[in-house]
């Protein structure tokens, strides 16, 4: 069983995702510490990358000051290993496919296990193109995680049914960000995937308030929560912690 499986055990679950290096490392550390003890249930870690495609201005943002902050992958890996002295919940990275390809897959996918990366999310990287990097996951066992946007209609079933972790289900069409309203006919692509599998399928893009993040976690499993934490971040700097543990601490207290 996939120790992403434990995110989920004590009901809905709730995921923060927060980009390492913003505003430099050893915030970011606090920032997952405090997370953690605030109720997060899985932790998504982004690792800063030049051309983030999925991402709305906020978490470009967040990206163009690790990088300027002299953020790479292996101080990124570091940072884990730190992490896992005391972090027991699931953790998994979130980056581009470019940057797995660029570290070499193998060698990142294999520190990934050695470290203690539970999972792998690429959002450019397209379901058809998986097996470049699935293999390699298994070997390791690190989950693929999938993602589902309200534009896969037909692939739906054909993801879900081959997917490992948890699914990643978009809300919206675009890129991340907060949205004052989400107008996606979830349900019914919920529908689908629970159809297809049991793995657990959490929302995110565009949930930025506990009434949003309990709406989304009463049709999934979960809710997933970015570009609100990294407004946070980017208002109080090395004094987030206390902040995004508050902000955590409401969003899991609506969604229980």
């Amino acid at each position: 069983m996939s120790n992403i499986r434990k995110a989920f055990e004590n009901g809905k679950a709730f995921i923060p995702f927060i980009t390492c290096g913003d505003p430099d490392l050893e915030t970011t550390a606090k920032v997952v510490r405090e997370a953690v003890k605030n109720g997060a249930d899985l932790i998504e870690l982004g690792i800063p990358f030049s051309d983030p495609t999925a991402e709305g201005p906020v978490i470009q943002g967040a990206n163009i000051r690790a990088l300027a902050g002299g953020v790479t992958t292996d101080k990124v890996f570091e940072l884990v290993k730190d992490l896992r002295k005391d972090v027991t919940i699931p953790m998994v990275f979130m980056t581009y496919a470019n940057v797995v390809f660029s570290y070499g897959a193998e060698k990142f996918i294999g520190t990934c296990q050695k470290i203690g990366i539970d999972g792998l999310i690429l959002p450019d990287l397209p379901f058809e193109e998986k097996e470049e990097f699935q293999p390699i996951c298994d070997k390791y066992g690190v989950d693929l995680i999938s993602l589902i946007a309200p534009t896969s209609e037909k692939r739906i079933s054909m993801i879900a049914k081959e997917a490992q972790g948890f699914i990643y289900l978009v809300s919206s069409l675009g890129v991340t960000g907060t949205r004052s309203e989400i107008k996606t006919d979830l349900e019914s692509i919920v529908k689908v995937i629970r159809e297809n599998t049991d793995v657990p399928c959490a929302i995110g893009f565009g949930i930025s308030n506990p009434e949003q993040a309990a709406k989304m976690a009463a049709v999934s499993d979960g809710a997933i929560v970015g570009s609100a934490i990294i407004k946070i971040l980017e208002k109080y700097g090395k004094e987030s912690p206390k902040y995004v543990g508050e902000f955590v601490k409401s969003m899991k207290d609506a969604i229980r």
